[in-house]
């Protein structure tokens, strides 16, 4: 996320930079002004830039998931880039209110005239200002309903289908309250090209084109709930679905209501329109889910997306693939998709985290997988019996290689505690792979 965001910030105050070396401000103005002046223009541009960021990125553009690391990626980025361009949008309405107090400590001398000519500009001028100091109020209410993590998400869902009109209202704000002699510099050309891109997205946003292409309808044929609360189905997709890599995952709509849900696709692709889903009971829409299901009902699957794969891991690396609890959906895929050719696995040590192995089900699933696969060693970690999986107990096992790729699927707070102690310990040679499977 930094290495996007960062340099993306970086690149959008060096256009405002250049653009104030070439600036001149009025003669006669004081210094506590042009300063204020100035910060709002940063302030706005760095709010603006990564509003337009995240209306680009809400699209799901599957030409970004190769360099920004797959959709779960994209979702990570695209939720700290609106956190990120609120705030800047608070501290910009901050600036605009702080008139009041330079007046009161260096007074009204020395203040940039606004436009005043009446014009069609002026006009819009003032509209932009009203639709902007309105878009910053939505923004911050829906900032924090969005961190509000009991706010039911259908309802979530629908405020947040509000951004891409507060975005519009955000770019006429910016097209006519940036600086006129901006537009003739690369700071203007940038946010001419940004103004475009996040309309267009906007548009394709407000009018439900957002992965249309890779909508495909299905029925589900089977639902199964086991007595761990995992519901089971199995899916049959209409010929257009082009089929999928192990450890991607897709949309899920069961009820058009409730919108779609992202869910690991917990099987191997089979070239015949089947895709399985394993899901757990983690919330108020997937508690009780088997209930609400039933064989032949139709669904609508969107996908697949993400780059969780462990094919793209180096062939001189050592590979170390952790699970835990529900977490181990794609490792069973990617298990499954090498049991017609066993001979490609490569050498992995899989860890399973489990409260308890004996009555897991996945347990005896992975056991029947391995098998088949010399290359591949299981260990399973029952918390109710074995010492707790961390990086310690990874180092004692596997010493300091010089290359792992460690690919990691499973509670957040487990996988950054692993994250954490991998750094800790100085386990250098370790590229950790994790899922950013929040989309909120």
């Amino acid at each position: 996320m930094k290495r996007v965001l960062l340099p993306f910030l970086c690149a959008v105050t060096l256009a405002w930079f250049g653009a104030l070396l070439v600036e001149t401000a009025p003669a006669g103005t004081a210094l506590p002004w042009a300063f204020r002046q100035q910060a709002l223009y940063l302030t706005g541009l760095w709010s603006f830039t990564l509003m337009s960021l995240i209306m680009v990125l809400a699209t799901r553009p599957t030409w970004l998931e190769a360099p920004l690391g797959g959709m779960d990626r994209i979702y990570r980025i695209h939720k700290w880039a609106g956190i990120l361009a609120v705030l800047f949008a608070a501290a910009h309405w901050l600036i605009e209110m702080a008139d009041d107090v330079i007046k009161a400590l260096f007074g009204r001398e020395g203040r940039i005239p606004g436009n005043h000519d009446g014009g069609f500009v002026a006009l819009m001028q003032d509209v932009g200002e009203d639709l902007g100091e309105w878009a910053i109020y939505a923004l911050l209410a829906m900032l924090l309903i969005t961190l509000w993590r009991k706010f039911p998400y259908h309802l979530w869902r629908y405020l947040h289908h509000v951004m891409p009109v507060l975005y519009l209202m955000l770019a006429i704000h910016v097209a006519f309250l940036a600086p006129t002699v901006w537009w003739s510099q690369p700071v203007g050309w940038m946010l001419a090209v940004l103004i475009t891109v996040g309309v267009a997205a906007s548009v394709v946003s407000l009018t439900g084109r957002i992965g249309r292409r890779r909508r495909v309808a299905g029925t589900i044929e089977s639902v199964h709930a086991t007595a761990d609360g995992i519901c089971e189905l199995d899916c049959l997709l209409d010929p257009q679905w082009k089929g999928h890599r192990a450890g991607q995952f897709a949309f899920v709509t069961f009820d058009a209501i409730e919108g779609a849900h992202p869910f690991t696709i917990a099987s191997a692709d089979r070239g015949d329109h089947h895709v399985h889903f394993k899901i757990k009971a983690l919330g108020d829409y997937t508690r009780g889910l088997e209930r609400k299901l039933r064989a032949g009902q139709p669904v609508q699957v969107e996908g697949p997306y993400g780059r969780f794969d462990f094919r793209r891991a180096s062939r001189k690396a050592a590979q170390i693939w952790i699970a835990g609890g529900i977490g181990v959906t794609p490792f069973i895929a990617w298990l499954e998709s090498l049991q017609d050719a066993p001979g490609s696995a490569p050498e992995v040590d899989l860890y399973y985290s489990t409260r308890c192995r004996d009555d897991d089900p996945f347990v005896s699933r992975l056991e029947s997988l391995c098998a088949g696969l010399a290359s591949v060693r299981l260990h399973v970690v029952s918390t109710d019996r074995d010492p707790v999986l961390n990086a310690e107990l990874l180092q004692r096992q596997h010493g300091s290689a010089k290359r792992t790729e460690l690919w990691f699927c499973g509670p957040r707070a487990f996988g950054e505690a692993l994250r954490t102690g991998v750094i800790r310990l100085g386990m250098r040679g370790v590229r950790f792979h994790q899922e950013a499977f929040e989309m909120r």
